[in-house]
């Protein structure tokens, strides 16, 4: 066996103590999620996917499935009930006939800048556990060690597609009077 730089019990106590962190975390953001989507009779499956589809502008459901981190048969499930809903348009590309793209439509746009534009941080848990650390320190935290390991499962791929939504945040949308909106586009004033 090769030279380790830990000891078992060291493995043992990290790997239990992020599962249960992990667990109780996610148990209160699936919670919230539920609730702030619940209006718009979204499960967090369909939300993630329009999201996904949104700032992906369009992705095959491989990449649903992979930066949704759900099987492929779950993407492309909840995605048809998308379709059904309006809310996505399905796609062959001429040069790809193998994999099944999904487009947000403007139906699926409208909820989903809806959603943002009513999403009140006061009824978020995660986000209020972290507001004492933004008052201490100044700012949220960066949760860089997470995303480290993060990167280290799922790949590059994965950490790019996840910061790109978030670039996408940062260019396109504006807080006016408390809510979040998408800028206007210099064409849109025309």
């Amino acid at each position: 066996m090769a030279d380790k730089d830990y000891t078992m019990k060291e493995a043992m106590l990290f790997s239990q103590r992020i599962a249960q962190l992990s667990k109780a975390l996610w148990k209160a953001i699936e919670k919230d999620w539920q609730h702030w989507i619940k209006p718009y009779d979204l499960n967090i499956n369909e939300h993630h996917i329009l999201w996904i589809a949104y700032h992906l502008n369009g992705a095959s459901i491989s990449d649903v499935a992979k930066f949704g981190v759900m099987h492929v048969s779950t993407a492309f499930n909840f995605s048809k009930k998308l379709e059904e809903r309006g809310l996505l348009q399905f796609s062959k590309k001429e040069n790809d006939k193998r994999n099944t793209y999904v487009q947000i439509t403007e139906k699926g746009e409208s909820i989903l800048l809806d959603l943002m534009e009513h999403y009140e941080p006061s009824r978020n848990a995660a986000f209020s556990g972290a507001l004492p650390l933004k008052e201490l320190y100044g700012k949220f935290p960066d949760i860089i060690e997470v995303m480290a390991i993060v990167r280290n499962i799922y790949g590059d791929d994965f950490m790019e597609i996840f910061e790109t939504s978030f670039k996408n945040i940062e260019h396109d949308f504006e807080e006016i009077e408390g809510k979040l909106t998408k800028k206007k586009s210099s064409s849109e004033y025309v």
